[in-house]
């Protein structure tokens, strides 16, 4: 089966539209970091204590004033406990959960592109029905695999350029996971240039804001969805030519 896609588009419109999305949206950007750092920060809190994590952090300080070597041993030592196992599950099990906070601003870009009013209520759209239970499954895979590929170095990295497209595949035209892998690999063989610049740009700008006095990331975190909804509005929802 062939794949339609439109004829490349430009880099500079897909940045300066993701760019128009995310300072349209400034206030729900920022709810939506309140909301995903609050929930994280305080459930990997909840599990570090549960799962005794806490309690080896005298261990590790008397260990790293020792040296950097003898930290590293005592935390690959920690590292392989039964309980940090558990616990590992349980981090993965967090970034699963919220992943789908992340959909709800695909709903709220379209509903700007429709001149559509928008609302706080709008981040939750993954959350809804049967969109839940699609996109925890996808993160699922997601998050495992990135993980299992992650002493690769460079195969992260690739993964998320193939799987830029899968959330919005699977919110707007209820693709399957596997279908939206297919049509990633062809996107990217087609479009390399412009996916790999917006998404390393993405991962830059969602981070830099950190870097002043952490307040500043509360805003530009978030930006990675509008990269991945233009992205997908210029390469893949208006079909025009075919991709061989």
């Amino acid at each position: 089966m062939q794949q339609q896609f439109p004829q490349k588009p430009g880099l500079d419109i897909i940045l300066k539209q993701a760019f128009s999305y995310w300072s349209k949206t400034i206030g729900l950007q920022l709810m939506f970091s309140i909301i995903y750092f609050g929930i994280f920060i305080s459930a990997i809190h909840f599990f570090m204590g549960y799962y005794g994590i806490y309690n080896h952090e005298p261990e590790l300080q008397a260990a790293l004033s020792k040296g950097f070597q003898e930290y590293a041993e005592k935390s690959a030592a920690l590292s392989s406990t039964v309980e940090f196992s558990y616990f590992r599950y349980a981090f993965i099990g967090v970034l699963v959960f919220l992943g789908p906070l992340n959909i709800g601003f695909f709903q709220i870009y379209k509903k700007i592109d429709l001149k559509e009013n928008v609302g706080l209520s709008d981040l939750f759209a993954g959350y809804r029905g049967l969109n839940f239970f699609k996109f925890i499954s996808f993160y699922l895979f997601w998050f495992l695999l990135l993980f299992m590929l992650a002493p690769l170095i460079i195969f992260p990295f690739f993964w998320i350029l193939i799987t830029v497209f899968s959330t919005p595949l699977i919110f707007f035209e209820n693709k399957r996971t596997f279908e939206t892998l297919s049509i990633g690999w062809a996107a990217l063989r087609r479009n390399f240039i412009e996916i790999f610049v917006c998404v390393l740009i993405a991962a830059v700008f969602s981070h830099i804001g950190f870097l002043f006095f952490l307040i500043g990331g509360l805003f530009t975190f978030p930006f990675w969805n509008a990269i991945a909804y233009s992205l997908y509005t210029n390469i893949l929802e208006n079909k025009k030519g075919k991709l061989t």
